[in-house]
């Protein structure tokens, strides 16, 4: 492509990952939520049946989307829009290690969830959708759940850390900047 269509102002990144953005976003914030009440719940609760299950299989589901967005990362890349010339240093910095920390978040999350669902004693599986379940590679053992436990926690922590960041960004620069050059919620849309 050649640079005038990368560069400027109304410059969109392509639908097929404008879709996929906005797809893992309902995910992620979904599957947040949904653990979050999880976490509160008492394991008899008549809920788990289903929120569990469904938990798990959308998990897997991010992780899989993950490895796609990088794979149109990666095939698009000559039509990504770069960062706004007129951000500050730092700003750029950091918004590329937080879009940067959301993908490897949405890569790692998903695994330690697999690995403490393949660990815990008693467990049903890991479901995945039509299939009947994905298979469990790791041995049984519950000191090996409790930390798979606590760092899917601290990684689901981190990555809604991530998200808020990443959301106060685009609107600070929405309300600030509405039209200018570092209105960068317009490429996304």
């Amino acid at each position: 492509m050649s640079e005038p269509f990368r560069r400027g102002r109304g410059v969109k990144y392509p639908v097929p990952i404008r879709i996929l953005h906005w797809l893992r976003a309902v995910l992620i914030l979904g599957l947040i939520a949904c653990g979050w009440y999880m976490a509160g719940r008492a394991e008899d609760d008549p809920t788990a049946g289903i929120l569990y299950p469904n938990h798990k299989q959308f998990g897997i589901l991010v992780w899989l989307l993950a490895l796609v967005h990088l794979t149109l990362r990666w095939r698009y890349h000559a039509l990504l829009p770069h960062a706004p010339e007129t951000l500050k240093p730092w700003e750029t910095r950091l918004s590329q290690a937080i879009h940067w920390l959301v993908i490897a978040l949405t890569l790692l999350t998903p695994l330690l969830g697999y690995a403490m669902s393949s660990s815990v004693i008693d467990g049903d599986g890991v479901p995945f959708f039509f299939l009947s379940h994905v298979p469990e590679f790791l041995p049984k053992n519950d000191t090996a759940f409790a930390l798979f436990q606590t760092l899917h926690r601290y990684c689901a922590y981190f990555l809604l850390a991530c998200v808020v960041l990443h959301i106060a960004g685009a609107v600070k620069h929405r309300l600030q900047d509405k039209g200018g050059e570092t209105d960068v919620l317009p490429r996304m849309l």
